[in-house]
């Protein structure tokens, strides 16, 4: 099937074609027509799954055709809300790509950064606004946003929305909206507060899900490294001499440990660059275009911000800490061995990680590759606690068996940023993220 025959206007069309595009995916092949037709839509898929265009482009389509028939000043018909400011950004890309030739204007707005050029973007009069909550809200109390005029309401990565403890900015927004109007609610796992979510916000949604884990994953090489958590350094130094490694994302689990991975590697002699939430914008997005252009070879990076990061041709991501939450790691890995090209995963665990490990294979349904063979294999107290919660016996060694293996800072698995650290307020979050 080709994007011609779910009929797709030509200005689109030849906007597609210029990106190279001319065969939609699964998602989009699922969710243009129904949503052409104005029907709300819950879409459950993975990163990289083509979800964007999935809604852009009947979005970009309804509103060329409104636009033709509508005279006068412009007023704010689709908003898109996204949680991260990359995200943001790299869907007001994709507005700006699949809208080339329909005249749809739009703009992005996000925290971190000076509102004044987004409210003079603003005041010019704008089709679509890909936002953050806390810019969002702010902007709205400020009057400089009306939600009065939309029509086309798109939540995207709602789970994640929720992790970051955005789930009532998001909800103040949708009191803002108006009752008529076209809903679209993306989530790559469906938790029970988004299910609830998802039952106040769409009218008889059409319901679609795509790229399900174990086809994530199936695609992507997966090893795992078992390792002691004072020699992961050396380790990822010493696959790094491998040149078949072209890039790697590299995932930590917090802010610091990214500075300090990336200090290390820069020590060691490689190119790295690294992107977290204490990192300007400007910084980020420098270092992500070093990255992408291939000035630099690797970047380390935290899950909440790399989330939305679109890198077509990346050969390696590399899990230096392993992610607490199953989930976390599909959406991690699921950022190689796109558009059809060769990928792999290399996961480093230490004792303390194994649990995190087992409920990722639980959810994958397969076990991952372990590499036996190289220089800092895990010393035998961690051998014997890996055999223990890979299922053998507690009995066995019950000098280890109630050790408490939790992480340091006490925050149980999952809880990601809703503990202390949380920020207070929409526009700290929106600073944070």
């Amino acid at each position: 099937m080709s994007f011609k025959d779910l009929h797709i206007i030509d200005p689109i069309l030849k906007a597609l074609a210029a990106e190279g595009y001319s065969n939609p995916t699964k998602i989009q092949e699922k969710a243009i027509p129904p949503l052409l037709e104005g029907q709300d839509l819950l879409g459950c898929a993975q990163t990289g799954t083509g979800k964007t265009a999935a809604f852009a482009v009947p979005i970009i389509q309804r509103l060329y055709r409104e636009r033709s028939a509508e005279k006068g000043r412009r007023t704010l018909k689709a908003l898109i809300l996204t949680p991260t400011r990359e995200l943001a950004a790299q869907i007001d890309s994709s507005f700006s790509a699949y809208g080339a030739f329909s005249g749809i204007r739009h703009t992005v707005i996000y925290g971190g950064v000076s509102q004044n050029p987004q409210v003079q973007a603003l005041r010019s009069g704008v089709d679509v606004l890909v936002a953050t909550p806390g810019r969002l809200l702010d902007l709205m109390n400020q009057k400089y946003v009306d939600l009065g005029d939309v029509r086309y309401f798109v939540l995207d990565e709602a789970d994640r929305m929720l992790d970051m403890g955005f789930l009532r900015d998001v909800e103040r927004v949708i009191e803002k909206l108006p009752a008529k109007r076209q809903t679209m609610l993306f989530s790559a796992t469906m938790p029970p507060e988004i299910e609830a979510l998802t039952k106040r916000m769409l009218k008889d949604p059409v319901k679609i899900a795509v790229t399900p884990v174990s086809s994530t994953v199936d695609s992507i090489v997966q090893y795992v490294y078992f390792v002691d958590k004072a020699n992961k350094t050396k380790l990822l130094i010493h696959l790094l001499k491998d040149k078949k490694i072209e890039s790697a994302l590299v995932f930590t689990r917090t802010k610091h440990g990214a500075n300090r991975l990336s200090a290390a590697l820069q020590a060691a002699g490689e190119s790295c660059g690294v992107i977290h939430a204490n990192k300007s914008q400007t910084a980020r997005l420098r270092a992500l275009a070093d990255f992408k252009s291939g000035a630099s070879r690797i970047l380390a990076a935290t899950d909440i911000v790399a989330r939305g990061i679109d890198i077509t041709e990346l050969s390696h991501v590399i899990n230096f800490d392993i992610p607490e939450t199953p989930e976390d790691y599909v959406h991690r890995i699921g950022r190689t061995g796109r558009a059809g090209l060769a990928g792999t995963a290399i996961s480093f665990c230490d004792a303390a990680e194994r649990k995190y490990l087992n409920g990722i294979e639980k959810l994958t349904g397969k076990k991952i590759t372990v590499v036996a063979e190289h220089p800092y294999p895990a010393t035998a107290a961690a051998d014997d606690t890996v055999q223990i919660n890979r299922g053998a016996s507690a009995e066995k060694n019950p000098s280890r068996r109630n050790r408490d293996f939790s992480n340091r800072r006490g925050q149980k698995p999952g809880t990601g940023f809703r503990g202390a650290d949380s920020p207070k307020t929409a526009a700290g979050r929106d600073r944070m993220y």
